[in-house]
């Protein structure tokens, strides 16, 4: 299959889709680093790329490590990151629904960049912010260049989908988004039926005149401008009518499988019946961003739950950032929109398709099995495989008892290991306590069933639900609500830091005495996204870990700020300190062994403070390699300063989210895990939890999963100093297969094979 490329130089002039490059372009050599092993060539020459949303500055001659010049824009870089998920949605290997799938994806990231990031900016610029980032820009100077560069991905996302996927689905698949016009006489008179029965009623269109002052249009929300004249008056006159999807966006034809017409369309053709006695002159789809970046001031906050919702409140209320309308609305529709809203033109985006392709995420979870990744069923570990029937397995705490349980989602079972944890301690009668930092969790949480049964059964259980998760404070409050009337002891997070741990405490009444299980881990407790996340978890009955966690939950849910931990690296107490120290004795180990290397593996890398130890690290001859999924600060492979820095960025079905820190130290490997990123805001603003692995088998597994991780030649992304990403390409068929498909079968190989000793 051939791999289609969106650009072979990086020019995001017109973020149009060109033709592949040539054959000849796919030349390469081969070399594959290891770890801990000496570090071989950079791999194969890079071909594939996409557009650039980062400038790279001239690094004038001896510039200090402070020098703007070493720091790529943040903004920036994380467009090139979603610039990345527009190409998994172009390239060709990849199953058609999974293509649509990642448009969306890229499609929801574009609107959380305008409603954070965009929103923050301009936030700071309403403020008189002229403080520069690292890259040497104030607020300004970051929104107009953040404005110029999203304005090519946006017409990317929507020619992807009218020129490509969209006739791709109709001629591979027969899957048709059809428009109404296209429609047969009868199809026409079911969806008459389907809009007088199921959508009219649910219709309120709204004038703007000068007895009716423009409307509140709530965030994200799917709009109608409709243009009136009164038949005998001659007088125009304007109203907005919300299209209601939340019952979905796309409506179903009978008798054709899989065709599909835009609820929109069937609003718009159908709409003279909402405005009787009026003419009809024009019909036009928009959509609105607003800013969700709204600062809180907890100092001045008596109640935190109370401040979280009067900021939704304000949320639902701010200010515009982006105004999204059909590329053939008049300007006059236009230009009342944009005075209406108080938009600027940088802030106006034309679209020729449909608006909000993120609803294609109902497309692309249609029940097509061949038009998608195959399914893949998490594996059971194989140290929590029960041995005959389920009654006949040992309990959770007897196998944590013999020794530390690595595990790796979504390769092998959340529900299996992590949730059987929590549910068995749940109902467990020796178990006294359950404490949990609860960060995200799903709608239908077996993580928070459990834990109010456990209440409910008398087990003392507390619960940090974190108000502050983005996007998620509603259903925390609500999950932390439900708790409290359970019974169980609830706190709201701390003032002026947000708790992001992922960490789990069990206390258990034993023969010995009490005795602690733990848990922790990189992603949440979260059901659903444990099999979407690439995560890895630490089931452990450590007592000196157990300790530093009992001590961490005096700290967050009491008055207990300077505990002493012998295992946890917490932040922000001490944990950018503890890793600097680590590579500081990579250094010393460079210098007297020739033998320093780092391997960190996180979803972004923004801390200025670490990015120049390392930067001098690299100097210093230590090998580094980091592994970014998202945005980066950091610029490698510069002379004098990175040339020892390569940096890829691993993209697949699943999300990388894992953060893993590998150091050499000469021989005797330290790995660690945990919640945090090598961001300033992980170090400073949030309680963190990061944990070293000494158990040999789990160490092994997390270097294992770095080495595969370096060698990808499939999915795998390489970032260079003025700020491209490319694609490595294999070159063989041994190559075809990306890290995740080789976690996969390794993990489903490893089962099969624990299976088999079972049964003989």
């Amino acid at each position: 299959m051939a791999v289609t490329r969106l650009s072979n130089t990086g020019d995001s002039s017109d973020g149009s889709v060109p033709e592949p490059p040539t054959p000849t372009e796919a030349d390469a050599v081969s070399g594959k680093p290891a770890v801990p092993r000496k570090r071989g060539s950079l791999g194969p020459r890079l071909r594939a790329a996409v557009p650039t949303a980062t400038t790279a500055q001239e690094v004038p001659e001896g510039a200090d490590f402070d020098h703007p010049s070493l720091y790529f824009n943040r903004e920036l870089s994380w467009l090139d990151f979603n610039w990345r998920v527009v190409y998994l949605a172009l390239d060709e290997r990849t199953p058609l629904l999974e293509r649509v799938r990642f448009l969306a994806i890229a499609t929801s990231n574009l609107d959380e960049f305008f409603l954070k990031r965009i929103g923050g900016l301009k936030r700071q610029v309403a403020a008189g912010v002229v403080r520069r980032s690292p890259d040497g820009r104030t607020p300004r100077e970051q929104l107009a260049l953040a404005h110029v560069a999203v304005r090519p991905m946006y017409r990317a996302i929507s020619e992807l989908w009218t020129r490509t996927l969209r006739p791709a689905l109709k001629a591979e698949a027969g899957i048709e988004i059809l428009n109404y016009a296209d429609l047969e006489g009868s199809e026409k008179a079911y969806l008459q039926e389907y809009f007088l029965s199921k959508v009219f009623p649910m219709l309120t269109p709204l004038a703007v005149d000068p007895g009716h002052p423009f409307p509140f249009i709530s965030n994200l929300s799917l709009s109608l401008a409709v243009v009136l004249e009164h038949p005998t008056r001659g007088t125009g006159h304007f109203a907005r009518l919300k299209v209601p999807t939340s019952r979905g966006r796309w409506i179903a034809l009978p008798g054709r499988p899989n065709a599909f017409v835009p609820i929109e369309q069937v609003i718009i053709e159908h709409i003279q019946e909402l405005f009787r006695g009026m003419k009809i002159v024009g019909v036009h789809p928009f959509r609105i961003t607003r800013n969700a970046d709204v600062r809180r001031d907890e100092e001045e906050a008596d109640d935190l739950i109370e401040m979280i919702a009067d900021e939704l409140r304000e949320r639902r209320f701010a200010p515009v950032t982006r105004l999204e309308i059909a590329s053939s609305a008049p300007q006059d529709v236009q230009n009342i929109l944009a005075r209406e809203l108080q938009l600027s033109p940088e802030d106006v985006f034309y679209a020729d398709g449909e608006l909000d392709l993120k609803d294609l995420f109902g497309i692309a979870s249609l029940d097509v099995p061949e038009l998608q990744f195959p399914e893949w069923e998490p594996v059971i570990p194989p140290r929590l495989m029960h041995e005959g029937e389920a009654k006949d397995r040992p309990d959770i705490f007897a196998v944590m008892r013999a020794g530390d349980v690595l595990v790796h989602h979504p390769y092998e079972a959340f529900a299996a290991s992590v949730l059987r944890f929590i549910e068995e301690a749940a109902v467990d009668p020796k178990v006294l306590a359950i404490k949990q930092t609860l960060y995200r969790t799903s709608d239908d949480s077996r993580v928070v069933n459990a834990l109010v049964r456990a209440a409910e059964r008398g087990k003392q259980v507390a619960v940090l639900v974190e108000v502050k998760a983005r996007f998620d404070e509603a259903n925390n409050m609500e999950w932390g609500a439900m708790l409290e009337r359970a019974g169980v002891h609830v706190t709201y997070g701390l003032v002026g830091l947000k708790t992001h741990t992922k960490t789990t405490l069990v206390v258990r009444e034993e023969d010995e005495g009490l005795r602690t299980y733990c848990h922790v881990g990189t992603g949440n407790y979260h059901q659903k996204t444990a099999k979407l996340y690439t995560d890895f978890g630490l089931l452990t009955a450590d007592p000196e870990l157990g300790l530093d966690i009992i001590n961490l939950f005096h700290y967050l849910t009491g008055y207990a700020p300077e505990q002493h931990y012998q295992r946890l690296l917490i932040a922000p107490r001490e944990m950018r300190k503890r890793f600097i120290e680590m590579v500081h004795r990579e250094v010393e180990n460079q210098e007297r062994h020739g033998n320093g290397r780092i391997i960190a593996k996180m979803n972004a890398l923004d801390d200025v403070v670490i990015i120049q130890e390392l930067y001098k690290a690299s100097n210093a001859g230590v090998k580094i390699d980091l592994i970014i999924r998202g945005h980066c600060r950091l610029r490698p492979g510069l002379p004098g300063y990175s040339e020892n820095i390569r940096l890829i960025s691993i993209l697949g079905r699943f999300l990388e989210h894992s953060r893993v820190f590998y150091y050499h130290n000469n021989g005797e490997p330290r790995v660690f895990i945990g919640s945090a990123d090598w961001q300033r805001r992980n170090l400073e603003d949030r309680v963190e939890a990061v944990i070293e692995v000494d158990d040999p088998v789990g160490r092994q597994s997390l270097i294992d999963t770095l080495e595969l991780s370096l060698v990808d030649q499939r999915s795998a992304w390489e970032l260079g100093p003025g700020g491209q990403y490319q694609l490595r390409l294999p070159t063989h068929a041994s190559e075809e297969m990306g890290l995740q498909d080789r976690l996969m079968e390794i993990h489903r190989e490893g089962a099969e094979k624990v299976r088999s000793w079972d049964i003989d």
